[in-house]
């Protein structure tokens, strides 16, 4: 593949890059998931097992992706990865799925989180605006839309606008939120270990389990949902200054930064919790902090998801609109949306269609369902993008590869065929959303052919 022309302008440094994968990895997963693995494994050893497992094998991808990245900054990360190596049809179907499910899917998300975590201080926004008459609702009923879906929509557009206005001004919101919620995450796990309410023994105990190796692969799909978003800071890869050492840099400390919270927030949270109320409780920081500051502490973690969220949501449309933005630059998608901002040097039409569609998708009220598929058809693509690194070493051997991946070609087997085994157990478990994943993949396809007969002369 011929390389393309990136202008988008090289203005976001170390900081920046590294807050992207942190604050992006950082959304509700960590306020969320222990409930689910506690279900799956029952024991705190178990649950600690698990997330050293996840944090290795993101790893293993950061380490693998670095490679990639170093070797092709340019916008799109995993879109450039798969073209080059595959050719243009397989990243056209990823950017196809990033575009219209993967990304704006995960940003409408964010978004009801950020709503629901507000609710809890203004209940009203819980309540219905409109039914609309058409049949999207749950069980076909009616469609309900609440003014906390309105909030959600203020936010998303009020963060696309902000990231119109330059790469930098986006990078710099990501790095003072990232700053602020992790100090913020740093603050509940010190109030669980000096709160005065844990006991050792809460290490020992234990809650009713799925057990066994079923139970162990569903617990590590909550991790690698908690864990999922280190990848996207290699979608702005040509707006990152010096782009061979810091991508490597950011990919790899950001995501050893992620592990060490989330095991040391996990053991504050047992510290304090046995696994019985770990495995029954929705919110298991708010819990872990109400028993050591009373009813208040419940709200201060509250702030601190929103803060968390908010950082996520941020760092998702950033990076997610440099995919669509890198379709159009190939031809394979309209080219106003590859157009660059004279002044703000931003792809702004790329920027606001995400946001757009990502509105939509919080009004639809099917993101739930959507996340869903996401998870299962994001690890094939993962998968493929961590094999380009074996196979670019092959066709592309004149390649320059500033840096080389630690343990190569062991970290990146050990990382695809975990994946493969986490792609097969969901699609036994949850046959149905796999499949629909799939076909949302394949309805791709004939748009990739539209857009291939439009760029011939």
């Amino acid at each position: 593949m011929t390389p393309r022309p990136d202008t988008l302008k090289r203005q976001l440094g170390l900081w920046s890059a590294a807050s992207i994968v942190v604050g992006t990895v950082i959304g509700s997963g960590i306020f969320l998931v222990p409930k689910t693995m506690v279900q799956n494994v029952g024991a705190p050893w178990r649950v600690f097992a698990v997330w050293a497992v996840g944090g290795l094998l993101s790893l293993c991808g950061a380490l693998t992706y670095a490679e990639l990245a170093s070797a092709m900054p340019r916008a799109g990360g995993e879109y450039v990865y798969l073209s080059e190596a595959y050719g243009p049809l397989t990243a056209y179907l990823y950017g196809w799925f990033q575009l219209w499910v993967g990304k704006s899917g995960s940003v409408a998300t964010l978004a009801t989180g950020f709503f629901l975590y507000l609710a809890n201080f203004y209940p009203p926004l819980e309540k219905i605006w409109v039914v609309t008459p058409l049949p999207f609702g749950e069980g076909g009923r009616p469609l309900e839309i609440r003014y906390g879906q309105l909030l959600s929509i203020a936010v998303i557009l009020f963060l696309s606008v902000l990231n119109h206005y330059g790469a930098k001004l986006g990078g710099g919101v990501q790095v003072a939120v990232t700053i602020a919620k992790v100090s913020l995450i740093v603050a509940i796990i010190v109030v669980g270990f000096t709160g005065g309410q844990g006991a050792v023994a809460n290490f020992h105990s234990s809650a009713p389990s799925t057990g066994g190796i079923a139970g162990f692969f569903a617990a590590l799909v909550a991790a690698m949902w908690a864990y999922d978003g280190w990848n996207n800071v290699s979608m702005v890869s040509s707006e990152i200054e010096k782009p061979h050492r810091n991508l490597p840099l950011a990919l790899i400390l950001g995501t050893l930064a992620v592990v060490a919270i989330y095991i040391t927030i996990n053991a504050a949270y047992f510290y304090v919790l046995p696994s019985s109320t770990v495995a029954v409780t929705d919110r298991v920081a708010s819990e872990m902090v109400r028993r050591s500051l009373g009813s208040w502490g419940a709200g201060f973690v509250s702030v601190a998801a929103m803060l968390s969220i908010f950082a996520a949501l941020n760092g998702s449309i950033l990076t997610g609109s440099r995919v669509p933005y890198a379709m159009a630059l190939d031809g394979r998608f309209f080219s106003a949306i590859g157009k660059v901002h004279p002044r703000w040097h931003t792809p702004s039409h790329s920027i606001l269609l995400l946001g757009a569609w990502s509105s939509v998708i919080v009004l639809s009220g099917r993101y739930d369902q959507l996340f869903t598929y996401v998870i299962f058809s994001s690890a094939i693509f993962y998968a493929l993008a961590a094999s380009a690194v074996i196979v670019l070493r092959f066709k592309r051997p004149d390649l320059p590869r500033p840096y080389r991946t630690l343990g190569y070609p062991f970290i990146p087997i050990v990382f695809i065929a975990t994946l493969i085994a986490l792609i097969l157990s969901t699609l036994f478990k949850s046959p149905r959303e796999s499949l629909l994943g799939l076909g949302i993949i394949a309805a791709g396809v004939p748009l990739y052919l539209y857009w291939r007969r439009s760029a011939q002369p």
